[in-house]
């Protein structure tokens, strides 16, 4: 990987991406156990998905002592209650301190310095950076100005990351960092990227694609190595991104290209361990990985609709277990389909509980019924036959983020 002449100095308590091969920020796939396994599996630090600054400011931080992680939590706009008649809070970001803390970081959406300093803020003190999507072309990022239409912007972004670097970058000495698409032509891509590196950063990543392309179009690359010297000349970090597949060829594309790095994203939804080189093992096979899914989840309480997304992402689609999955209703049911009910069972009936699934009068089957829910509370001689459970993660969390809830694909921002 390149190295440089010069380097804007790591803070105290940030990363060098230098010589690193990082997961990056996706909708709905980049949540606490997806990381987790990445982390496991060689990955040298993990992005978190998009957070709109909005949902972040308003926020409590609190330590959730069943899982031992960090939850910014926040009353849920659609006034959801618990069984005792309080409300129940919506987690917003939840980060796991010992597990991966220090190599995590906290991807922002916003389009306002003040807003981006004060929802930066927030989560400062437990992540080891930064960085501003100027690169989601999804209408859910772009809404308002965020994400890859700061592109055509570039005086605010510049604003958004001087003011990022010194309220929040030099008090907390974490890095500041950023994440762009390429303009339509190199000379505007490399007037863009000599603005970014005079704003005090420390990293910077390039999704090889123009804002225009999708997933499906193969990565451009010719500008790569443009961007890769006005990095290195200004001292700046530059991970690339687009169409790597493994911690072998991240490498080996940083070298021929002369950037610092490399981030992986589509890859890394159906097999984590692509972080791995093939001389430490290589790549892991799918019902490993779906189980330490499954069991990472269960331990980090993540919700279930997502766990059941990420799951679904590992199992191939012709495989019967990825139907099986789709429709369970509960975390004790997938873990009967995995076979791990003696294992896990005691962990996902608990689970199960704290996020609002309802089983049967027979205490075998979550059910979704409202009047069944409350037949089996009257039954139970409870008193939440009157009160409607929803899931403690609340069913705003995407929403909230600016993404679209019920149809959300995951999406490489």
């Amino acid at each position: 990987m390149a190295s440089a002449s010069r380097r804007v100095p790591t803070p105290k308590n940030g990363v060098d991406f230098r010589g690193k091969v990082v997961l990056a920020p996706m909708v709905r796939s980049g949540e606490l156990p997806m990381r987790l396994l990445a982390l496991k599996y060689g990955a040298d630090l993990v992005w978190g998905p998009e957070t709109v600054d909005q949902a972040m400011i308003g926020t409590t931080r609190r330590l959730n002592p069943h899982t031992q992680t960090i939850e910014f939590t926040r009353l849920p706009s659609h006034g959801a209650k618990t069984p005792c008649g309080s409300q129940r809070e919506s987690v917003i970001y939840r980060i796991h301190p010992s597990r991966e803390s220090r190599n995590l970081i906290f991807q922002l959406g916003t389009a306002c310095p003040a807003r981006a300093v004060e929802a930066a803020r927030l989560v400062a003190g437990d992540v080891a950076g930064i960085d501003v999507n100027a690169g989601c072309p999804k209408p859910f990022s772009t809404m308002g100005g965020m994400g890859a239409a700061l592109l055509s912007t570039p005086d605010k972004l510049c604003a958004i990351l001087e003011a990022l670097v010194k309220e929040v970058g030099s008090k907390y000495e974490i890095g500041i960092s950023v994440k762009i698409r390429i303009l339509k032509t190199s000379e505007e891509t490399e007037a863009l990227v000599r603005k970014l590196c005079q704003t005090g950063i420390t990293g910077l990543t390039v999704h090889c694609r123009t804002r225009p392309m999708r997933p499906r179009e193969r990565a451009i690359r010719d500008q790569l190595r443009m961007i890769g010297q006005v990095c290195r000349e200004a001292g700046v970090a530059c991970l690339m991104n687009g169409d790597v597949v493994s911690r072998d060829q991240a490498e080996e594309l940083a070298q021929e290209y002369g950037v610092d790095g490399a981030m992986i994203a589509t890859a890394a939804e159906s097999n984590p361990s692509c972080f791995r080189s093939k001389d430490d093992g290589g790549f892991v096979p799918w019902k490993d990985l779906a189980a330490e899914c499954l069991q990472a989840a269960l331990e980090v309480g993540n919700k279930f609709g997502n766990t059941k997304f990420l799951l679904g992402n590992l199992i191939p689609g012709k495989d019967k277990l990825h139907r099986m999955v789709s429709t369970a209703k509960s975390y004790r049911e997938v873990c009967e389909l995995f076979g791990l009910a003696e294992e896990l069972g005691g962990i996902a009936r608990e689970v199960d509980e704290r996020i609002g699934i309802v089983y049967d009068r027979d205490g075998k089957n979550a059910v979704k019924n409202a009047k069944l829910k409350n037949e089996t509370a009257r039954a139970a001689g409870g008193d939440t036959a009157r009160k409607k459970p929803s899931p403690v993660d609340g069913r705003s969390v995407l929403a909230q983020r600016g993404a679209e809830v019920s149809r959300a694909l995951a999406v490489e921002i």
